[in-house]
């Protein structure tokens, strides 16, 4: 699809490589309508994006959110699943000096289940419906995925989100041909958002020296790709890893 042809909804797309999407998009010609709970940086993008307050995590703001954005913006044909949050901890960790026990709580798990999985299958799931509702096609979703879906140390929770949304984005694919409806997934490596700039500096300079590329990704090198996934025709049902080689 040519960018300009879009109408497509950013989730999450209020500061980091969403908002950097959402920027792009609406640069290209796209008409775009962006949710996050982040009203502040809502107000900070661009005037003629819609923009509303979303927490994809309830099912009944997902609903509304899809159904105002489809009628700011005359239709709806696409949707990039970007929300997501972290909430990491060991699912068990022993303190060495005092052998106290720690366990990574129900709310650690549910909350970023409820974010990063749940939210975007509400979020497809509505998209998805108003296109067959309303006979619009062709169209494109992208979900963003993690390298971390391969399993890591301390994201039990992330890991799993985002390795069910990876295998989501094969089900979703085979789903929704019938619609004319693409599904492609990206799955970043360390980037510098927002998100990631609470890490732990030492973990975070770790983290860096095991990047072949020695450097960690910034929101342009995650757009190139979902620029790709909405452009090829002929991308379906893969996962498109960005992270400077971290996972070879």
């Amino acid at each position: 699809m040519l960018l300009q042809d879009l109408k497509i909804i950013v989730t999450g797309g209020a500061q980091g490589m969403g908002a950097h999407f959402a920027r792009q998009l609406h640069a290209a010609g796209a008409k775009v309508a962006v949710g996050d709970v982040n009203d502040a940086g809502l107000a900070e993008l661009p005037k003629g994006i819609f923009t509303r307050k979303l927490d994809v995590s309830s099912e009944a703001d997902c609903e509304s959110f899809v159904a105002e954005a489809a009628e700011a913006m005359g239709g709806l044909n696409g949707l990039v699943n970007n929300a997501g949050i972290l909430r990491d901890g060991l699912l068990v960790k022993k303190d060495k000096t005092t052998g106290a026990i720690t366990k990574l709580t129900a709310a650690q798990w549910n909350s970023v289940i409820a974010v990063n999985l749940t939210g975007a299958t509400f979020m497809t799931r509505e998209v998805v419906a108003k296109m067959a509702e309303t006979g619009s096609r062709p169209g494109v979703i992208v979900n963003l995925s993690s390298v971390a879906r391969h399993g890591n140390r301390g994201q039990s929770n992330y890991t799993a989100a985002k390795a069910a949304l990876a295998a989501n984005t094969v089900t979703w694919a085979r789903e929704f041909a019938a619609f004319g409806i693409r599904v492609g997934a990206v799955a970043p490596g360390m980037i510098e958002t927002p998100m990631t700039a609470g890490m732990n500096p030492k973990a975070h300079d770790a983290l860096v020296a095991a990047i072949p590329v020695g450097r960690t990704g910034v929101p342009e090198d995650i757009w190139l790709a979902v620029k790709f996934v909405l452009e090829c025709d002929y991308f379906n049902g893969r996962v498109i890893d960005v992270d400077g080689g971290l996972s070879i």
